[in-house]
């Protein structure tokens, strides 16, 4: 397996570089493998007789369809992986992304078909003489329910006794890797009290000893790798590698997501890099001296992806091929040799009122048919915009839908509702009612 960087190439944004242009970028910043969300023809043909290492991904679509019959597993790999290997240095075949999660309905359709289609994917390279390929799938650390220590690790009970053994029996026996989105900014950010943020970025600064195994801890990366671990241990396979999927930081974010900014997604990313390109594997300390295939996320900023504001901020690179910040993917440059960084201003939580309005760049043409949506979840969201109602006036789509995402906000965030609305709405710390009778909903955080 190589220890040459890796980075994901989503694609989920507009006027981003052509693939061929993409590729030359790549090239150019040393970029040594390619986790790709399905297998484009055009960007494997492009990568043809380049050393840039690839993981393709069979789409959770093709799923059924693949698990449930030999000859569609056979036919996915005919068309998708023949047509390019071994010019295109094709290495990792991930089955779906995130199946196994902490959501799934473990007798569903798709959760039973996992397995035999990775099986008959797995089957169908080796009939053509295809050895070198592993197959894997991408897993979410939603799927271990105790992280902390790593050593008292074990997979959420619905997945442990269902899909877990058949998963790993199957990597096991094709010597294959467990494919892991690891993002120690998650664990950081839902709880920056306790974890400390230099243990997040590889400070070095603080260690932890898990009281369980004894293991000394220096960053966060490695509790979570090896949580993972721990718990395959606890269903008996004591050898099975990972590889990260997904991991990073994101450079900027809501105002209520603490720590998203160019400084901690800098400082991650490098000692990231520094660590696992190491000349001697560094591993982790529940597996030392391994070399851990890893995939930053992202070459770019996706401007398309739904969700918090950060997800559309985890690139390396603008959507125009630029550096968001300096970064070097061969680990060869110094730290102290990178020019300053703008400094991290919201590394701690913000405390006080937020409210959601419609973002100053939004198209008003796309505005009525969100507000609609909002409207009619219920009776009382948008009840004070009704004619004669304190906050009818002024009468225009952008007032009505700021009050509708604030109220919709307010009512619904505990239960999980962002201030986004497909990227319309963004939060605000300024109240968008002024001085009028009309009151806006707020959440206090």
């Amino acid at each position: 397996m190589s220890g040459k960087i890796g980075v994901n190439y989503g694609r989920e944004g507009d006027n981003l570089p052509s693939p061929y242009e993409s590729i030359q970028i790549m090239k150019s910043i040393k970029v040594g493998q390619i986790k790709l969300n399905d297998s484009n023809p055009e960007i494997l043909t492009l990568l043809s007789g380049t050393k840039i290492h690839v993981a393709v991904t069979v789409p959770n679509d093709d799923i059924i369809r693949i698990g449930s019959n030999d000859s569609m597993a056979e036919q996915w790999v005919r068309n998708n992986i023949l047509p390019h290997y071994p010019d295109t240095m094709i290495r990792f075949v991930l089955v779906g992304d995130r199946v196994v999660n902490s959501n799934m309905d473990v007798n569903g359709t798709m959760e039973q078909s996992l397995v035999p289609a990775m099986r008959g994917i797995k089957s169908a390279l080796t009939a053509h003489g295809v050895k070198n390929v592993k197959v894997s799938t991408t897993l979410g650390m939603d799927v271990v329910q105790t992280r902390f220590p790593p050593s008292n690790s074990t997979f959420q009970s619905d997945i442990s006794d269902s899909v877990m053994p058949k998963l790993l029996k199957f990597v096991n026996g094709t010597k294959s890797v467990v494919f892991v989105d690891v993002y120690p900014y998650f664990a950081w950010s839902a709880n920056p009290t306790n974890i400390s943020l230099d243990f997040a970025l590889f400070g070095g600064n603080i260690t932890h000893t898990d009281p369980g195994s004894g293991l000394v801890y220096t960053n966060l990366l490695d509790q979570l790798l090896d949580s993972v671990t721990f718990a395959i241990e606890k269903l008996g396979f004591r050898n099975i590698r990972l590889a990260i999927s997904r991991t990073g930081w994101p450079t900027a974010g809501d105002i209520d997501q603490v720590g998203a900014n160019i400084y901690n997604a800098a400082t991650y990313n490098r000692n990231l890099i520094r660590k696992m390109t190491s000349k001697q594997p560094l591993g982790t300390p529940k597996s030392p001296s391994l070399i851990i295939p890893t995939f930053i996320s992202s070459l770019y900023d996706e401007n398309r992806k739904i969700g918090p504001e950060t997800e559309r901020h985890w690139g390396m690179l603008h959507t125009n091929g630029t550096p968001v910040y300096e970064i070097d993917l061969t680990g060869n440059r110094k730290i102290s040799e990178y020019k300053p960084l703008p400094p991290a201003v919201n590394n701690v939580p913000y405390k006080g009122k937020l409210w959601c309005e419609v973002a100053p760049w939004v198209n008003e043409m796309s505005l009525p048919a969100a507000l609609s949506n909002v409207c009619s979840i219920d009776n009382e969201t948008c009840a004070a915009l009704a004619p004669g109602k304190d906050c009818y006036e002024p009468v225009s789509v952008v007032w009505h839908a700021s009050y509708a995402f604030s109220s919709y906000w307010a009512k619904f965030r505990s239960q999980g509702a962002i201030c986004s609305f497909n990227g319309l709405a963004r939060e605000t710390t300024v109240d968008p009612t002024g001085r009028g009778r009309c009151n806006f909903p707020s959440v206090t955080v």
